[in-house]
């Protein structure tokens, strides 16, 4: 039979002997237990021939990787249908409740389509068919053919190339700072006038190379806000606080040419003030030291990579950048000006809180929930307890971790209560199916048609919304509330610090404990010395740095 007949004719038919509707016998023959069994197989075997559901005429059909063929055109439908089989006596509105689907558990190696018969009536006692042939299954003799994968047939498949491209980038990052460094002041690490206790580059240096820095991004109000010729500044080659190795202009402590630094502090802008704003973004790829790199790049390879799996690498990406931009736009706005701060530790936090959420969402399937949410919650404590110490900007943390959180709230799956109440099956994440692709998970699919629905969605957007339930629109509405108010909120704060400048005076405590002066570390003073009358900027450093 050619391809073309195979197709237009419908699901290929069960060669079998037994009466219509009614149970294949079991392969040893021995009669079915009177009582309900479940069947322990999960999954079929290679050679099992799989049960397409209908798909109303479109001559639609689905392979065992999930691969779907028609070979004739198909009517775009994106409307939510519920599942096309059900076992008997259950309703389409909740088929989470029979016995058969409590035992039938997302496999990660199988198909997201329903593989039991049309025509079953007890589906506890069905057993699997027979193979194809012995020679298939490696007996009598035969050679058992290597099974054909599917290249990324799921999510726990795919290459975290995100988390792999940006670690490269970053470590390769790490390595220039350590050549700059030695190349401005003789030594790959700080060791004068201090030792930077993460084992890395000079504060100085981190700042000419683009940490988030208040001063090369706006003109600070007592500081740089009423400049006179005799105002200098440090200097990225400075190994002392003599004034003669600090006699640099902000154009040069800030480095990148000058280009958004003014005129009179001897950069190349005409406007009145610092503009480098890009020091929001860059300092994601700038680590302080080998400590400091050394931890990110052990949490980001190992679970960085494991929730990129499972959520795929566009909504990683964007949690991660928004988590890491808010979590130093949080800073500029509360920090003390004088601390730089750099590293991707926004970012990390806010892929914490998608292991939160994504925890509580799926609670019920766990196997120690509890358990889990204790680990999470020590991590997320011992984080924030280490951003409490001097000239480290705890604000970062705490920014990632809240943006991390509102963002996960719009592009996680949602809850599996609410998906079993709804009548969706379990993950991955394809966000839009269209009707004729629903099989037995409604909200989801295989990768291999992630890039199909989406199409179909794009032809036919308003079916995507028909039939839905309300708690799926409830659940679609908190969505857009979560994702509006990130925004409102990024912008709210972009604009306080450069237009409104509203200062908070409690919100320091946030990044620093009231001992030791630690909560005066970063603050940012003008000092005039007695030999040369020169003003110059200082920063009041901590104790280690």
């Amino acid at each position: 039979m050619s391809a073309a007949e195979y197709y237009n004719s419908g699901p290929a038919p069960i060669n079998t002997n037994f009466p219509p509707n009614q149970n294949p016998p079991h392969p040893s023959s021995s009669p079915a237990p009177s009582h309900s069994t479940v069947s322990p197989i999960n999954k079929p075997l290679p050679s099992q021939p799989t049960f397409p559901p209908t798909h109303g005429g479109i001559g639609y059909t689905d392979d065992f990787y999930g691969r779907h063929h028609s070979s004739q055109s198909i009517d775009v439908d994106t409307s939510y249908h519920p599942p096309a089989h059900s076992p008997p006596g259950l309703s389409h509105n909740n088929s989470y409740s029979s016995d058969y689907d409590k035992q039938q558990p997302y496999n990660d190696g199988i198909p997201l389509h329903d593989t039991r018969p049309q025509n079953y009536q007890n589906y506890q006692n069905y057993p699997p068919p027979m193979p194809a042939s012995a020679a298939e299954m490696g007996m009598m003799g035969g050679k058992k053919p290597k099974r054909k994968q599917a290249p990324f047939m799921n999510n726990t498949h795919k290459r975290p190339w995100f988390c792999w491209i940006i670690s490269t980038i970053q470590v390769s990052v790490f390595i220039a700072e350590i050549a700059r460094n030695a190349i401005l002041t003789g030594s790959p690490i700080m060791i004068k006038p201090q030792v930077n206790p993460m084992i890395g580059p000079s504060t100085n240096v981190l700042i000419n190379m683009g940490a988030r820095f208040v001063p090369c991004m706006k003109l600070i109000e007592g500081v740089t806000d009423h400049v006179d010729i005799a105002l200098t500044f440090p200097c990225p080659t400075a190994t002392t606080n003599n004034v003669a190795d600090n006699n640099c202009t902000l154009s040069q402590w800030c480095g990148f040419g000058g280009d958004e630094i003014p005129k009179d502090l001897g950069g190349k802008s005409s406007s009145k003030e610092p503009d480098q704003w890009w020091r929001f973004i860059v300092p994601m790829f700038l680590h302080a030291g080998i400590i400091h790199i050394g931890f990110n790049m052990l949490f980001q390879l190992r679970i960085g990579v494991d929730m990129e799996r499972e959520i795929g690498p566009i909504r990683f990406a964007l949690c991660y950048f928004a988590s890491g931009i808010f979590g130093f736009v949080l800073g500029g706005n509360f920090a003390p000006n004088g601390v730089p701060s750099t590293g991707c530790s926004g970012s990390l936090f806010g892929i914490i809180a998608l292991m939160l959420l994504d925890l509580l969402w799926n609670w019920t399937n766990r196997q120690s929930p509890m358990k889990e949410l204790l680990f999470l919650l020590l991590d997320i404590c011992l984080g924030f307890a280490i951003g409490l110490l001097p000239g480290l900007d705890n604000f970062s943390h705490i920014g990632g971790f809240l943006m991390g959180f509102i963002l996960g709230i719009a592009l996680l799956h949602s809850p599996v209560n609410l998906r079993r109440k709804i009548g969706a099956g379990d993950p991955p994440y394809t966000p839009m199916t269209p009707a004729y692709m629903h099989g037995a998970n409604t909200e989801g699919g295989s990768s291999a048609t992630q890039g199909h629905s989406a199409s179909v969605f794009i032809k036919s957007p308003t079916g995507f919304f028909k039939g839905r339930k309300p708690l799926w629109w409830a659940f679609w509405i908190a969505r857009a509330a979560a994702l509006t108010a990130a925004l409102i909120v990024m912008i709210v704060l972009i604009n306080n610090f450069y237009k409104y400048e509203k200062k908070c005076t409690w919100c320091k405590y946030l990044s620093c404990l009231p001992v030791s002066n630690w909560c005066d570390v970063g603050n940012l003073t003008v000092t005039t010395t007695e030999t040369t009358s020169r003003r110059m900027m200082t920063r009041n450093l901590a104790a280690f740095m």
